[in-house]
């Protein structure tokens, strides 16, 4: 209701009002000052004749200088810019079971790969006594501390089968009524 009333207001005697605003004169701008037109000094024939002239004194100057430049003596990098290591890290071969096709080949030593830590960790949650973390760190050369820290904080996943319920007890379990 209120946008009506308005847009009645807005739109009330519009071409008249546009008209006189186009018929007023416009307003004259306000005069510059005399060292802001640039223009005219550039047509000034005393500017253009001190722009043009050579002087001597300075040409003499300028023949005198000698200017000198060397270019710094160029690094030859070898392999393209690529860094060398700066050790040789020991690798190990992995100790692979039956997941071999997934699992790299060669890892640097105090380092596992996926595969043989969910072997380990599968190992020590089936026989903690065999597979104790002092066996662990000398059969795949890692840090005592890492592999307590390891063994405390990854646990593998476990499955676990619920036997399958029958037909009666399906049938016998009520539904709970909503109140």
């Amino acid at each position: 209701m209120g946008g009506r009333v308005t847009r009645v207001f807005r739109n009330f005697n519009v071409e008249n009002r546009a008209r006189r605003e186009i018929t007023k004169e416009k307003p004259t701008p306000a005069p510059r000052h005399p060292t802001a037109r640039l223009d005219a000094m550039a047509d000034s024939p005393e500017i253009k004749e001190e722009v043009l002239r050579k002087d001597d004194r300075f040409l003499t100057l300028l023949k005198d200088v000698y200017v000198e430049s060397r270019d710094p003596p160029v690094q030859v990098r070898d392999g393209g810019g690529e860094r060398l290591p700066c050790k040789q890290e020991e690798k190990r071969l992995t100790k692979l079971g039956h997941l071999e096709a997934l699992d790299v080949k060669k890892v640097p030593k105090g380092k596992i790969s996926l595969v043989e830590a969910l072997t380990l960790l599968n190992n020590h949650k089936l026989q903690p006594q065999i597979w104790t973390a002092e066996k662990i760190a000398a059969e795949y050369s890692l840090e005592l501390k890492e592999v307590n820290s390891l063994l405390e904080f990854f646990i593998p996943f476990t499955v676990q089968e619920f036997p399958k319920e029958t037909k009666k007890a399906i049938k016998s379990h009520k539904p709970k009524q909503l109140t």
